[in-house]
């Protein structure tokens, strides 16, 4: 008999019992031995619901029991849940969790400790929900050199870009209708403006390249600034518009951002649509590969967690390997990333702007005045900021390409 305990009866917490008990038999069959939860901690009471049998109000309770070899943590947030997950792996407990959040800020730290005990950290669910992209990487990518991911690693703000693009929603529109559908919290920031992916992008660049990208450091954008505009250009040139988490190895170094991409219609992310998150990895032999799936939500979610616990379950005393060290990974300053960059303006000439970016095809859309939008030539960010200064305020948006 294998015992686990799950911290947190939220969402993700409640899917995990969930799952587990539901698939008990299969889970038992697939391990060859029975794995039970014993405890599940909550500070509030759960009337009438089968948690019941195992609810926990002292952590101290699952910390002390020698028959808990594995934690599963569901709480989120890095305040509880480091104190909780740490104390865990002290204690030789293995720990799983969904929680992107803990595992960017103190993912090596836990590692080490886990590590230093024969036992394991891990986190698959912390990065496209359900979708199995660490283990990809952990272990069916091992024999290639991966030097590019790139990937729509948050299911709220690809709703929202949709639903604006399907049905013109303006911005504060759509986002009152991702919170009350549950897909967007009270409190967006996190979403919108880009910090969830970043903190995604900087794990899989992590796990990718094997040396510590710190989140911190990775450029970041939202889609606040996303207009009902942007998509209509978007729609001219037979483009979409995505939220990207992108990362490129070259060398001993990479760059990793979050922005607004224009994506084209031959890249595999134009057709991710809803709450859908899809996630492209480019291997030095596999070439191109793209994992897709539920990127959130109650069951996809508690699935990827769940199938951490049944993975520790099978391995209780060995610390599962994963390529990620404590060596950081020197990041290129994003002004040295190339690309090209749609722009509009405003009250600027056809002549001033070819005498400032070079030949280039003026696009107008309907719904403004006054207005040309423009594809530049590839350049560096640096070298764009530098034009883009000389027409000052007349530039009235950018946004990156992605073909």
């Amino acid at each position: 008999m294998v015992y686990a305990a799950i911290l947190g009866y939220g969402t993700v917490g409640s899917g995990i019992f969930e799952v587990l008990r539901t698939n008990q038999k299969i889970i038992d069959q697939r391990l060859g031995k029975a794995l039970r939860v014993k405890y599940v901690l909550d500070l509030r009471e759960f009337p009438g619901d089968p948690v019941e049998e195992v609810l926990v109000h002292d952590f101290d309770t699952i910390l002390s029991d020698p028959e808990v070899e594995i934690v599963a943590e569901a709480m989120g947030g890095i305040g509880a849940a480091y104190t909780f997950v740490k104390k865990a792996l002290e204690a030789g407990k293995n720990v799983c969790t969904s929680n992107e959040a803990l595992v960017a800020e103190y993912g090596v730290e836990l590692m080490e400790i886990a590590r230093s005990k024969n036992r394991s950290f891990l986190f698959e669910a912390s990065c496209g929900g359900g979708i199995p992209i660490i283990r990809a990487l952990n272990e069916s990518l091992t024999a290639d050199v991966v030097d590019e991911i790139s990937g729509i690693l948050n299911g709220t703000t690809n709703y929202m870009l949709w639903k604006m693009e399907t049905e013109g929603c303006e911005f504060a529109e759509v986002l009152k209708e991702a919170q009350a559908k549950g897909y967007a919290e009270a409190d967006p920031t996190a979403d919108v403006e880009g910090h969830d992916a970043c903190r995604k992008i900087a794990i899989l660049s992590s796990l990718a390249y094997g040396k510590f990208v710190n989140y911190k450091e990775v450029y970041t954008e939202g889609i606040t600034k996303i207009t009902p505009a942007d998509i209509a250009y978007a729609k001219k040139l037979g483009r979409k518009i995505r939220l990207l988490a992108t990362s490129r190895r070259t060398g001993d170094t990479c760059y990793a951002m979050v922005s607004p991409f224009l994506v084209g219609d031959g890249n595999p992310l134009y057709g991710v649509n809803d709450v859908f998150n899809a996630i492209f990895v480019h291997g030095n032999m596999l070439g191109d590969a793209m994992f897709y799936g539920s990127g959130a939500g109650k069951l996809p979610t508690a699935s990827a967690v769940s199938a951490d616990i049944v993975e520790i379950a099978a391995h209780l005393h060995e610390s599962l390997r994963s390529d990620w060290t404590s060596e950081k990974m020197p990041l290129q300053e994003i002004d040295q990333v190339t690309g090209r960059f749609f722009v509009r303006v405003k009250g600027v000439s056809d002549e001033e702007i070819r005498a400032v970016f070079g030949p280039t095809d003026l696009i107008t859309i309907e719904e403004v005045e006054d207005e040309y939008g423009f594809v530049t030539m590839p350049m560096k960010q640096g070298d764009y900021k530098n034009k883009a200064a000389m027409l000052g305020s007349r530039v009235v948006s950018m946004i990156r390409m992605k073909d």
